[in-house]
């Protein structure tokens, strides 16, 4: 979806879908849904979600895109193709290039509940083949900033050791008063409301909110109380997001 697409499809933030993964798993799906049924180039789909103890997805295959995987609350066991055996705790991220293709599973850890939020990110044309890679990070390793009404940390920017294949900016906000995002002018993004509630440019905005963006605006958060939000946004690539289940093309 172009720039000028995002702008003219969504002037005001956008309830999340409900999504049920399996026994145990549901997610809230910022897009695509009913609400919001596109891709947002570069990003393929983003969610919430709520794994049940004992509960998760079996080894299961991946191609052609990059998977962002951020700890909210609660523990998830990642085992992959590759040999990686690592477990995300809260504010905790991980990164994997699925490239030609990998297998993983992803579980609740510690016998207790966990949610986060995934991201899924299109690979450009020459890179759907890349060779598969993982990287995490702990939360002392991404950078936090504290602004007059508002904390930022920064899950992938400047600064954070997760590296992605696309150029992008994935942004952790917890408001206190108010805050404003801006990207550059040829990039797309979105907001997408974790906890708490407020305003964006004015339209309540709260957990579960979803709102696309594109560039050459800012876009201000408010808040009475407490809002926690991430802003993600990145470079298009320009070409088509064909999504076939687990599969980029």
């Amino acid at each position: 979806m172009s720039s000028d697409e995002v702008r003219d499809a969504v002037a005001e933030p956008v309830a999340g879908g409900t999504v049920r993964h399996g026994p145990g798993v549901t997610a809230n799906r910022a897009f695509p849904t009913d609400s919001y049924p596109s891709h947002l180039d570069p990003f393929v789909l983003f969610e919430r979600f709520d794994i049940d103890p004992d509960q998760g997805f079996p080894m299961h295959p991946h191609q052609g895109f990059e998977i962002v995987t951020y700890m909210l609350d609660g523990g998830m066991d990642h085992e992959d193709s590759l040999g990686v055996e690592h477990t995300a705790y809260e504010d905790e991220a991980m990164h994997i290039v699925t490239g030609g293709g990998i297998e993983h599973s992803e579980f609740a850890a510690d016998g207790e509940a966990c949610n986060g939020l995934q991201l899924w990110v299109n690979l450009p044309r020459d890179q759907k083949e890349a060779d598969p890679t993982y990287t995490d990070t702990d939360s002392e390793a991404l950078p936090t900033e504290e602004l007059d009404g508002a904390t930022v940390t920064t899950v992938v920017g400047t600064g954070s050791p997760i590296d992605p294949v696309t150029r992008m900016e994935y942004l952790d906000v917890r408001v206190t008063d108010a805050w404003t995002w801006s990207f550059p002018d040829e990039w797309a993004g979105f907001l997408y409301g974790v906890a708490g509630e407020g305003t964006v440019d004015g339209s309540r905005f709260g957990e579960g909110d979803v709102l696309p963006v594109a560039g050459s605006r800012d876009v201000e958060l408010r808040t009475d109380g407490s809002l926690r939000a991430v802003a993600v946004s990145g470079r298009p690539h320009g070409e088509p997001i064909q999504q076939q289940g687990p599969f980029v093309f």
